[in-house]
């Protein structure tokens, strides 16, 4: 029997019939992703005795049990989508995605993706994985690298001399990276038989080498390439995705599904961010300003208090803050009083009188005040169109 899939919609409550979905189900549902996003409803008279679902700013594809899942679709177009992870995850650079349009839905991308990477850890594969030489320190049957002499002479009777020496190996972070994510990718399963097939494959090559050791997300960020291992860039950013967006499941075991899940606020945010990164010389450095990304402010080192900033633009000349910006994947007419105050404090902790509000999307009721010193704005960046004609006049209305 082919599986059942329910599509929801970004902000849009969808009543689904008592009888489509089991109470375990809709109470498994809500204790696993009811704080991830999920806004579930049991059927009650303000429901009609239906299940209401609503995605509070998540997509991606959730597998309920073998028959059934769920399918959260973007409010932006799916072409849209893939542009965002594009800049977000660095991957637009790597040119992986010609004929996206050929990906109708976001299992498709995913799978698509997974192809990708497998391909290319096994093309790594046969070429040689990259090595490089750790220390180590053994007790060893003959001389080897470099004796050590005072534990010898502490103990001249040990006819194992103590040593240290380099080893070349395969095992190490570069590579970790690579068998984790896609022990990852198999655990969940991956709906396409040839997908699922070299990715296995590709996996069972670098097992009997490479040790398996759990990695975040953000080890995948801010690592060193050179000329030897310079392809493992287009790798880890593929494997950041994979991390970053795999999600919990509700049935263990391999379902022929595949659990991810995208948070939209924080893609929005990372788009933004990788845009003007992306952008900075065209569209900053020309006006005197610097980017900076998650600009952390200490409030209080004793209590480990602090602020974590979306963006702040710098004045190069006067070294000092011009804009701070925080960005609000929200469907609102107008900033909330909590927004308001949020880039007030922002401001005021970085010294500048220009605190910006970023939306996907354009304001019925767009702010533009000074309450105090501070002038508090709302902007769009737009997702719904071309990435790039938004950004630019984002920044055009920022500069204004």
């Amino acid at each position: 029997m082919t599986p059942r899939t329910i599509e929801l919609t970004e902000y849009q409550a969808t009543r689904i019939p008592h009888s489509e979905l089991s109470h375990e189900l809709g109470q498994q549902l809500w204790q696993t992703y009811g704080s991830k996003g999920i806004n579930v409803e049991f059927p009650a008279p303000p429901t009609d005795h239906k299940w209401e679902l609503t995605s509070q700013g998540y997509v991606g594809h959730i597998p309920l049990s073998p028959d059934v899942s769920l399918r959260l679709q973007p409010k932006v177009p799916l072409g849209n989508l893939f542009a965002m992870l594009e800049y977000a995850y660095n991957l637009k650079s790597f040119r992986f995605l010609e004929g996206q349009s050929q990906c109708h839905n976001l299992e498709d991308f995913y799978e698509r993706l997974a192809s990708v990477l497998a391909g290319r850890i096994l093309d790594r594969t046969r070429q040689g994985l990259y090595r490089t030489y750790i220390h180590k320190t053994e007790r060893l049957t003959c001389l080897r690298g470099r004796l050590d002499i005072p534990h010898q002479i502490r103990r001249p009777w040990d006819i194992k001399p103590k040593c240290h020496y380099q080893e070349q190996t395969a095992d190490i972070e570069d590579n970790q990276i690579l068998l984790w994510t896609l022990r990852q990718i198999t655990h969940h399963g991956i709906i396409r038989e040839e997908v699922s097939t070299i990715v296995r494959r590709t996996y069972r090559g670098l097992q009997g080498t490479i040790s398996l050791i759990p990695c975040h997300p953000r080890i995948c960020q801010g690592r060193t390439y050179h000329r030897l291992n310079q392809d493992y860039q287009t790798l880890h950013a593929l494997c950041h995705f994979f991390l970053d967006q795999t999600g919990p499941s509700l049935q263990q075991g391999n379902q022929g599904m595949l659990p991810f899940l995208v948070n939209m606020n924080q893609l929005f945010e990372s788009c933004v961010a990788a845009w003007l990164q992306a952008h900075h010389s065209e569209v900053l450095e020309l006006h005197g300003l610097q980017l900076k990304v998650q600009e952390r402010v200490h409030l209080s080192h004793e209590h480990a208090i602090y602020f974590d900033i979306d963006l702040v633009l710098i004045d190069i000349a006067a070294g000092a803050v011009r804009y701070v910006l925080d960005t609000k994947y929200k469907a609102t007419k107008t900033p909330s009083t909590s927004d308001i105050q949020q880039a007030i404090a922002y401001a005021e902790t970085q010294g500048t009188t220009e605190a910006v509000l970023v939306y996907p999307q354009a304001l019925t009721q767009p702010l533009d005040t000074r309450p105090n010193k501070i002038r508090v704005r709302s902007l769009t960046f737009d997702i719904s169109g071309n990435i790039d004609e938004g950004g630019r006049a984002f920044v055009q209305s920022l500069l204004a």
